[in-house]
């Protein structure tokens, strides 16, 4: 008998941005992402202002996803799919954000999406902003530092609860919100883009406008609830955390306390929003601290208050160590950088693979929340070769995704009520921080190179058979 329960839900995830392409196709406006040019992770992606003739964007196309849908979804069908984690492009819907009537041609391609999932009994989890936004609402507002954006948010959300009244269940308001505490996350979570801000990598920072935009998409993710549950009692709707767990490197209590702060504000903060509808008590001091004054309005408390998940998602990939000692050795990370850990292994990228967190993380989420949990975002990025013989032997994912499958059981063993697991990027897409194809994690090989060229057809990796028997044995056979 599998340790996970009987339903779990298997399957994989994406994003619309970093896999649709169609850009400007069928009504579809421009995307904050749609501005970011190709790099690599050791050059950054450019942010730019207008689009650049001659310069390459790697999500105006990705890997066509807008056209090859039904090729796809078949093939995660194949691999025995439950679940499919994928994401709707707001300028699909509302191309500049601040149209009246939504574009019914995105409308209809979601529709077509959702039902070939069905059609497969693969249950679509949907993402309604996943690391993009009109681009207009950039240039018009500075992005989530303006207010604006809460009631264009909300009208964009319940555009899609009405629409997918009874094709779709399980909803979450946006992607990985906590990135926003981070520098990177200014123009990725938020559309916020500083005067003198030309490269993704180090953008022009302020503080201030960033967590004023946090809180105003805490809020847009509150209503969103709300109305999501007012418009259909069944719908179950999530946060989705980017959960980068942290360790003091020594029992020095100065890397204790480093830690447990790293800890608070990149882990909980959000979380504790979105959970249980509050500010959480270590934020007054951190703020104050760092001069950033929020401003509320009277009834947003309340707003928090009442616009609670009912589940709790995160991203996993890495885990990192603090110390405060400034001799010690950084290592490279998913969005921010930390202590190297003498104990683990690192993957082609500087990220390091620390199976037995996961379980360690999903015993703190738990027992912090006690609502279900679920992984929905896991995997190695990694460079993948194209034997003679056309096949693709990833078996170093292979060991990395089985490895946290096993200790994902261990935390099923301790208590915690775990829904399901899509890792991310089961086919190979374009990479959100550093825009590269060669970043590679899917179970599905895409013929597409970081110079735009590719003919885009699809070959099953190794790891496309494992993970099929994987979900097959419900978890059991690895």
């Amino acid at each position: 008998m599998s340790v996970f329960k009987e339903g779990f839900l298997w399957g994989g995830a994406v994003a619309a941005n970093q896999c649709e392409g169609a850009w400007n196709v069928d009504g579809k406006g421009i995307s904050t992402s749609d501005m970011c040019t190709g790099g690599s992770h050791t050059r950054s992606k450019r942010i730019t202002r207008t689009i650049e003739d001659g310069t390459f964007y790697p999500s105006h196309e990705a890997i066509d996803f807008y056209h090859h849908y039904k090729e796809d979804i078949a093939l995660f069908a194949e691999m025995g799919f439950k679940c499919f984690r994928f994401s709707i492009a707001w300028t699909r819907i509302f191309p500049t954000g601040m149209e009246e009537e939504p574009n019914e041609a995105g409308l209809l391609f979601y529709d077509a999406v959702i039902d070939e999932c069905r059609k497969h009994g693969i249950e679509p989890l949907i993402t309604i902003s996943h690391y993009e936004m009109p681009f207009a609402l950039t240039e018009k507002y500075n992005g989530w530092a303006s207010r604006e954006c809460i009631n264009l948010f909300v009208k964009y959300a319940r555009v899609l609860f009405v629409r997918y009244k009874g094709k779709v269940k399980y909803w979450l308001t946006f992607n990985e919100i906590n990135s926003a505490t981070m520098v990177m996350g200014s123009f990725l979570c938020l559309g916020i883009l500083n005067e003198g801000t030309t490269e993704f990598a180090s953008q022009v920072d302020i503080p201030q406008l960033r967590f004023q935009g946090l809180h105003h998409q805490l809020v847009a993710s509150a209503l969103a609830v709300r109305a999501g549950h007012e418009i259909d009692p069944e719908y179950k709707i999530g946060c989705m955390i980017n959960h980068i767990t942290t360790y003091p490197l020594t029992c020095n209590p100065d890397d204790i306390l480093l830690a447990q702060k790293k800890n608070q504000i990149m882990n909980q903060f959000c979380g504790d929003v979105q959970v249980r509808g509050e500010y959480s008590f270590f934020m007054k001091r951190y703020l104050e601290d760092n001069c950033i004054h929020i401003a509320m309005e009277k009834e947003d408390m309340e707003i928090l208050k009442n616009g609670c998940v009912d589940f709790y998602t995160f991203s996993y990939y890495m885990s990192n160590c603090e110390s405060a000692d400034p001799t010690q050795a950084k290592i490279g990370g998913n969005l921010t950088d930390g202590v190297k850990n003498p104990y683990l292994l690192s993957s082609d990228w500087g990220w390091q693979i620390d199976p037995k967190g996961l379980r360690y993380t999903l015993n703190e989420l738990y027992g912090r929340y006690r609502i279900p949990l679920m992984v929905v975002e896991n995997g190695l990025g990694a460079y993948d070769r194209i034997e003679e013989d056309g096949s693709i032997h990833d078996s170093y994912r292979i060991d990395y995704l089985r490895r946290h499958i096993e200790y994902m059981k261990e935390a099923v063993k301790d208590g915690v009520d775990l829904m399901g697991y899509t890792p991310w990027g089961c086919i190979d897409l374009v990479s959100a921080t550093t825009g590269e194809m060669a970043k590679r994690y899917g179970f599905i090989f895409v013929e597409k190179y970081d110079d735009g060229s590719g003919d885009l057809s699809r070959r099953k990796k190794d790891s496309f058979d494992w993970y099929r028997k994987v979900i097959a044995s419900n978890g059991e056979d690895l």
